[in-house]
């Protein structure tokens, strides 16, 4: 699977593969320096390949090789961990990083831009879900609709903001990995930050308000369009998940709805 870009970029494997449901990936050196090669046929994933290149290392990790179907990253090499920090008692200084490096990647450049999906395609399966399940979905779905209807100012979207894809760089700081090529208003990429199910606190009392003052500080977002796009976001996740059959872990996605949609209701 990796030989041909292997020999063709002449790279040594430095690692064992890794499977993702989406990619496979193989940490290899190149020129001597450690990276990533990263091989994918799904649509979104590829998109992101030509927009890490896009990025040029800002904000995002150093890309030093692309084609259609593979990509060869800058390999993270740092110790420090945004899920572990977060978890050992850093929860708000992470935030505050994780939007520093969203403005980053939503920052204006000058080439043009890659070939993008724009952010109403991304919320296809919302729909569906919604129909089907009614409930905190359906609102939901009629959160996003309204928001979707009413996009202001598009920008270049990461799509996948969470703990694990901003990566400790060392000397280059903290950069985001594994965008999905997307192209729509910004505070979609901030709502993310809120919906991690990895992080056991994003449902505890008062989390979400407490993180909702610091990222609508840091990102210059209105309080009421960023709960709306949390409920957004979180709604399209638990539609993931529910239509992968994995009805339990959709229900973290839809308690962080709930919180978000209440707090909606009461102001």
């Amino acid at each position: 699977m990796f030989e041909s870009h292997l020999d063709r970029w002449r790279l040594t494997v430095d690692g064992e593969p890794i499977i993702t449901h989406s990619s496979h990936l193989l940490p290899v050196l190149w020129d001597g320096k450690p990276a990533m090669l990263k091989l994918s046929r799904d649509e979104a994933e590829r998109a992101g390949g030509a927009l890490m290149q896009w990025w040029d290392g800002i904000g995002a990790a150093k890309v030093y090789a692309h084609d259609g179907e593979a990509v060869l990253l800058e390999r993270a090499m740092g110790s420090q961990s945004l899920l572990a920090m977060a978890m050992d008692g850093g929860d708000d200084a992470v935030t505050r990083i994780m939007c520093s490096t969203v403005a980053r990647l939503h920052a204006p450049r000058r080439q043009a831009l890659p070939s993008l999906i724009p952010l109403a395609r991304w919320f296809r399966e919302l729909e569906p879900a919604a129909r089907a399940h009614g409930g905190t979905l359906a609102h939901c779905h009629r959160v996003a609709e309204r928001l979707l209807a009413d996009a202001t100012d598009p920008v270049v979207l990461l799509g996948d903001i969470h703990h694990s894809n901003i990566l400790d760089f060392q000397q280059h700081g903290w950069l985001a990995i594994d965008p999905k090529g997307l192209i729509g208003e910004r505070g979609f990429d901030y709502a993310n930050i809120f919906a991690n199910e990895d992080l056991p606190t994003i449902t505890a009392p008062g989390r979400l308000q407490r993180q909702l003052r610091i990222v609508a500080s840091e990102a210059g977002l209105g309080p009421k369009r960023l709960l709306q796009w949390i409920a957004a976001y979180s709604g399209l996740s638990a539609a993931w998940f529910l239509g992968d059959g994995s009805t339990a872990q959709a229900e973290s996605p839809l308690a962080v709805a709930r919180i978000a949609l209440t707090e909606l209701q009461q102001g």
